[in-house]
């Protein structure tokens, strides 16, 4: 099982958003670390409003929410295909838990997870009823934590053989630059594209080709904001592109600007004021 994450790949100008909010990202219970990568938790006090992007991961979402003004509640976020934006207005508080990739289905497994792509659901069936402000209310973090792990615990997953390759599967392509193609990677783990695909519609909810397409977005996103001066015809090279064209693409259709203009906004010694 590999450690959770703690990077901050996939947040868009990641130093903008640790300047405006606190987040932090504690573990689960242990019994609940196959299935979960992490909880994220966000507080927010702001004097004026800020646009947080993400380029999302691979991974399903249950978010509890606070906002200034509104009733608590939470929400299923499957998998965005694009950007996805939030506005930060006043005071507000966030607990999230992050799934590892294919590790939601357990979970509700009434579904694939393909029902909940592109989608953000309040108050789903798949849930039991649940008071959001248990876990929102109590000031003490701890609190918060374990009312998170209690919430879990109460849904008690059953083991899922696919479940566990399909996390397996995910977390080759996210550390291996060596997968490039669909066909390829499947014929190495002795599986059909097809028989694949179909594995990834279930439990990931997304297919292998957005996934590899994906964290080499990642990667770059994280090469931009951490030097001045980025040879990206050498990292799309790295990231197994065929020019440097083809990366200039697709991460402007991803992340809504080029490499160039990304580096100027959110690399080092970029200005950290407003909205991104």
């Amino acid at each position: 099982m590999p450690a959770p994450r703690r990077d901050t790949r996939g947040i868009v100008d990641a130093a903008g958003l640790l300047a405006h909010v606190d987040f932090r990202r504690p573990e689960p219970a242990e019994p609940l670390r196959h299935h979960v990568e992490q909880y994220w938790l966000i507080d927010w006090d702001l004097p004026q409003p800020y646009v947080s992007h993400v380029v999302p991961h691979p991974a399903v979402h249950i978010v509890f929410q606070q906002f200034e003004g509104q009733d608590s509640f939470v929400e299923i976020a499957g998998i965005q295909h694009g950007l996805f934006t939030q506005k930060l207005e006043g005071r507000g508080r966030v607990c999230g838990i992050k799934f590892r990739p294919g590790g939601f289905r357990p979970f509700a497994p009434e579904h694939p997870v393909t029902h909940w792509t592109g989608h953000r659901i309040r108050q789903p069936a798949a849930l039991p009823d649940i008071d959001p402000t248990t876990i929102l209310a109590p000031p003490d973090e701890k609190a918060r934590i374990e009312a998170l792990d209690a919430f879990l615990l109460r849904l008690a997953p059953h083991p899922d053989p696919q479940a566990d390759l399909a996390m397996t599967l995910v977390e080759r392509i996210r550390t291996d630059r060596t997968i490039r193609r669909v066909a390829d990677f499947a014929a190495a783990e002795g599986l059909s594209v097809r028989l694949l695909q179909r594995l990834f519609a279930a439990y990931v909810g997304v297919g292998p080709k957005w996934v590899i397409l994906r964290y080499r977005i990642h990667e770059a996103l994280e090469r931009a904001e951490a030097q001045r001066a980025v040879d990206w015809a050498g990292l799309a090279a790295d990231l197994g592109y065929a020019d440097q064209a083809h990366l200039v693409r697709d991460f402007t259709t991803t992340v809504g600007m080029s490499p160039k203009a990304y580096a100027t906004t959110a690399g080092p010694g970029a200005s950290r004021s407003g909205t991104p």
